[in-house]
């Protein structure tokens, strides 16, 4: 998490970034940002940190193509995953549902063998999970992938 996130965006898309995601408590005016990244050529992202309500996409849902519910408190690796956001998966789902619109859901922090597939069940279509694919080192990362996964 960057802020103010606006300084920084035409670098991130002029780097080669592809999707910039930005929280709404990075600038004054998430809306300009989510327009800001779009017009620079960039899908733009909306990320929710735990203490930031779903009502958040509300106003721009027309302006996002990756909703990125925040599991844990940003900061660091190794967090335990928060369950009061399973709610606001659902809530998240249920909103890009109703939009019509291509929005990936995406869930980041404490992303584990046993909380993948709760994530997936409240409605996540994409997953990060830094600590349980790195853990063992590079020898046990196909492994852990394929673990995060299930069953085939």
């Amino acid at each position: 998490m960057i802020a103010p996130v606006d300084a920084f965006v035409a670098a991130f898309v002029e780097a080669g970034a592809e999707v910039v995601t930005v929280h709404p408590e990075a600038g004054p005016h998430v809306h300009r940002t989510l327009q800001l990244v779009r017009s620079l050529g960039a899908r733009a992202g909306i990320a929710l940190n735990p203490g930031t309500p779903v009502e958040a996409l509300d106003n721009v849902m027309d302006l996002v193509d990756l909703v990125l519910v925040m599991t844990v408190n940003p900061g660091f690796g190794g967090q335990a995953f928060i369950d009061s956001q399973l709610a606001k998966i659902t809530a998240a789902r249920a909103r890009i549902d109703a939009s019509g619109r291509d929005i990936r859901l995406q869930v980041d922090g404490g992303v584990t063998v046993e909380t993948a597939p709760r994530v997936v069940a409240a409605g996540a279509d994409v997953l990060v999970a830094g600590t349980a694919t790195f853990k063992g080192g590079p020898d046990a990362y196909a492994a852990n992938i394929s673990r995060l996964r299930g069953p085939a």
